[in-house]
């Protein structure tokens, strides 16, 4: 009986084995045949033959344009932020980071399959039309947007400057649907403003200064740093940083930003990725002071990609206090690879992850105080900050515009506020302690 059980413990092992080992070899062999680039690029060449010699429209399949169709589909099927930048528009892309480039002003990307703005650029066409982060744009001219990428969008909304380009954006929130047109104009970007959107940086009674980036361009940390520095000289005991609406840019800017908040060599995000050299830190540069007083930063559904990775910093290290709503939630790497003939592909390698290692990608960062904003507050507040914009307005509009109170930043200053007290009272009772030592 022993015996009988012992050989049907053995067979049925084997048999189990055998079983695995079947499953492993024919994962195994399908894996190889997906992964043979070969044999792939025949059956590519297969069909672009075809295509090229059978095709009803022979004008439209000349090898250029059938291989340059096929890399941006291939790159567009990966996520909405990796393309393959045709040379006009690698050359857009390097304007936009040196801040000066032609259009309408703004940031464009996709969400959950649809062209979405991430955020008007302040003080340009689209954004005095009131355009607002989250609204969706269906058309462009007379063509759907439907299955466009943000380089499809960008190529019809720029254009030589004083020209008109109309497109129909649909408002998620309100249902909204409506056509804007706007003269194309040439957008020169200064990245930090006051409150005033102006470059004065006063500071109020309260001692509470305000600076707000507008995107991390090339120039962004010393616009940052001599607005800190009039802040100081102002007499400024805490400060709120705005980062509504901000799309993000460059990396190294978000870690210098950083670096005027933090003590040198503090680590601000890290990238990982596939493969090991997409497994980086960054870090605060080892070199100049550092602010050191309280701070309160203001996000919203467009603050995205490097505001993120300033606002998931400063949070996780308890330098600042995020105010707001919930961010966008873009916190990929895309490396720009420049490639022949003035062509480029930009490639999602990595993700960001903050220095207590959360993800940004598709979260986003989650304020620590959460005030909502409706949609036509939000407009509202827009034009408040473009100087001159509500002297345009009819006078009933005009009166609307003006009664809406910026909750968010009143909130931030009420926290600054209550901050400021708390340390002058502990300052208080701290002195007679060394008086009588």
């Amino acid at each position: 009986m022993k015996r009988r059980l012992t050989y049907t413990f053995l067979l049925t092992a084997l048999g189990v084995n055998l079983f695995l080992g079947a499953r492993v070899y024919l994962h195994s062999e399908e894996v190889n045949r997906q992964n043979d680039v070969y044999k792939q690029l025949r059956l590519f060449a297969q069909v672009l033959t075809r295509v090229a010699e059978d095709y009803v429209d022979r004008d439209k399949v000349s090898y250029e344009a059938l291989i340059r169709g096929a890399l941006r589909g291939m790159l567009a099927s990966l996520d909405p932020h990796s393309e393959f930048l045709e040379p006009k528009r690698f050359e857009d892309l390097r304007h936009d980071t040196e801040g000066k480039f032609g259009g309408v002003g703004i940031q464009i990307g996709v969400r959950k399959g649809v062209l979405t703005v991430i955020a008007p650029i302040e003080d340009t066409p689209a954004y005095r039309a009131g355009v607002l982060s989250g609204d969706q744009i269906i058309r462009i001219g007379d063509r759907s947007t439907e299955g466009f990428t943000p380089a499809d969008a960008a190529e019809l909304l720029r254009g030589k400057p004083g020209t008109k380009v109309t497109f129909t954006i649909r408002r998620p929130s309100t249902g909204e649907v409506r056509d804007i047109t706007v003269k194309r104009a040439h957008i020169r970007v200064a990245s930090v403003r006051d409150i005033h959107g102006e470059s004065r940086f006063p500071v109020g009674e309260d001692g509470i200064g305000y600076v707000r980036i507008n995107q991390f361009a090339e120039r962004t940390a010393d616009e940052l740093s001599r607005a800190l520095d009039k802040l100081q000289e102002a007499g400024m005991r805490a400060l709120v940083l705005d980062l509504r609406d901000n799309p993000g840019g460059l990396l190294d800017q978000a870690a210098q930003v950083c670096g005027r908040f933090l003590p040198p060599g503090t680590l601000v995000v890290t990238t990982e990725g596939p493969d090991p050299e997409d497994h980086r830190e960054f870090r605060v540069p080892r070199s100049g002071p550092h602010l050191d007083v309280p701070m309160a930063v203001l996000v919203n559904g467009g603050s995205a990609s490097a505001s993120e990775i300033v606002a998931g910093c400063l949070q996780d290290l308890h330098r600042a206090v995020i105010v707001g709503e919930q961010t966008f939630g873009k916190g990929s790497v895309q490396s720009v690879i420049p490639l022949q003939d003035g062509a480029a592909l930009r490639l999602t390698t990595a993700k960001y992850y903050t220095p207590s290692h959360r993800v940004i990608h598709e979260k986003g960062i989650t304020p620590d105080i959460v005030v909502p904003v409706s949609a036509e507050d939000l407009n509202a507040l827009a034009l408040k900050r473009i100087p001159g914009a509500i002297e345009t307005l009819e006078p009933e509009r005009r009166r609307q515009v003006e009664a809406v109170r910026d909750v968010q930043l009143e909130r931030a200053r009420d926290l600054l506020k209550g901050m400021l007290l708390l340390s002058e009272r502990r300052n208080a009772q701290a002195a007679p302690a060394r008086d009588q030592g």
